[in-house]
């Protein structure tokens, strides 16, 4: 790297010393060849500027700047989508999950009402759509997850990798993952008394 520095610059000092005269010695075949060359400036001249300049020139540049046609083009697949779902149904059953617990557990201490019986009685006297619904939204991500875990296992017996196979079982787990959480917010507890 400083060995190619010190060529470029010795070459330049060497080109300033030529005078008017020494171009009567060169040979005319580089001549020729010098005239389609066009020497351009190293550094721009500096330009006045005022303080809120580079904020003015840097957003001029952000629009000018090639946008990547990745994100327009892209088709979801089944694949990537059902992925993404497990993954978030994970957290979102995960999160709640402890945070109950926690206060669950916290609750003797702190006063709060947060037994079975208090949370029996509060879910009781809901309406029964409010209940159907609730149920409904709170198993959909359980059932999903659960039945897309067991298709993660059966890949990881080395079964189902072809692209139809991967399909056909991503559509089969949307169904049964939408079919068991419509019966289990279907689902009335006996009324049976004992």
């Amino acid at each position: 790297m400083i060995s190619q520095k010190i060529m470029q610059h010795s070459l330049r000092r060497s080109a300033s010393s030529f005078g008017r005269t020494s171009v009567n010695y060169i040979a005319p075949v580089s001549l020729t060849h010098a005239k389609h060359i066009h020497a351009s400036p190293i550094a721009q001249a500096a330009r006045s500027s005022k303080p809120s300049d580079p904020n003015d020139l840097l957003r001029k540049q952000r629009l000018n700047r090639p946008v990547s046609p990745h994100i327009s083009i892209y088709r979801p697949q089944i694949t990537s989508v059902l992925s993404l779902l497990h993954r978030n149904t994970g957290l979102l059953l995960s999160g709640p999950f402890y945070l109950f617990f926690a206060a669950y557990a916290a609750s003797p201490w702190l006063g709060w009402h947060i037994d079975s019986t208090s949370m029996a009685a509060s879910f009781g006297i809901l309406p029964v759509a409010a209940k159907v619904l609730l149920k409904t939204t709170a198993a959909l991500p359980f059932t999903f997850h659960c039945i897309n875990g067991v298709r993660h296992l059966v890949w990881d017996l080395g079964r189902g990798f072809s692209n139809k196979q991967v399909a056909k079982s991503g559509r089969t787990v949307i169904g049964l993952s939408i079919s068991s959480a419509l019966l289990l917010g279907f689902l009335w507890p006996s009324t049976a008394s004992e």
